[in-house]
């Protein structure tokens, strides 16, 4: 928990590159990242797994079930996402750089998401709020880790990424 204390009272931007988006749930558990020894990389594991939910929305809940450890989403949730991506398979992918409304969401390679902290991420002892940035979106969106004490892993609690944003534009407006 010394790394909290170092982080706590000023923001710090991680970084966070996939070479490739996992398509299984095998390739998923085996990205480094899913240790979940680290807030961030839970936070960018739920990127990478809401990117499916429109093509494979069982492996989607499935990933995101993982990150989520003992509380699993619930049939509220389940709805809520799926509302939230409807006809918008754009908007996760808003959140890797490179992606812009003109493009159509398009991120560049490899995949790199940023989260960031601010002074009072890490407030309540065992959470870490932490803030990504959508390019369709002015301001930045959070997400919400749990430690579970007993094995140091970071758990997602809560998201607040699936606001809507800008729509894509495309190059041809009468396209």
């Amino acid at each position: 928990m010394d790394w909290i204390k170092n982080f706590s009272n000023k923001n710090t931007v991680w970084t966070v590159t996939f070479d490739k988006l996992p398509t299984t749930f095998d390739t998923f558990k085996d990205l480094p990242e899913a240790v979940l020894k680290e807030p961030y990389h839970t936070g960018a594991l739920l990127i990478a797994s809401l990117c499916l939910w429109n093509t494979d929305k069982d492996l989607a809940i499935e990933m995101i079930n993982f990150l989520k450890g003992p509380q699993q989403l619930s049939p509220y949730d389940i709805q809520f996402i799926s509302e939230r991506l409807r006809n918008k398979e754009y908007l996760p992918y808003s959140y890797f750089e490179g992606s812009t409304p003109k493009n159509g969401y398009t991120p560049s390679k490899p995949y790199t998401i940023k989260l960031s902290t601010v002074p009072t991420s890490f407030d309540e002892k065992g959470y870490a709020k932490l803030y990504l940035q959508s390019s369709g979106a002015d301001s930045l969106r959070p997400v919400q880790l749990r430690q579970r004490p007993s094995s140091k892993e970071w758990f997602l609690w809560e998201q607040m990424l699936l606001s809507d944003i800008r729509i894509p534009i495309s190059e041809d407006l009468w396209a």
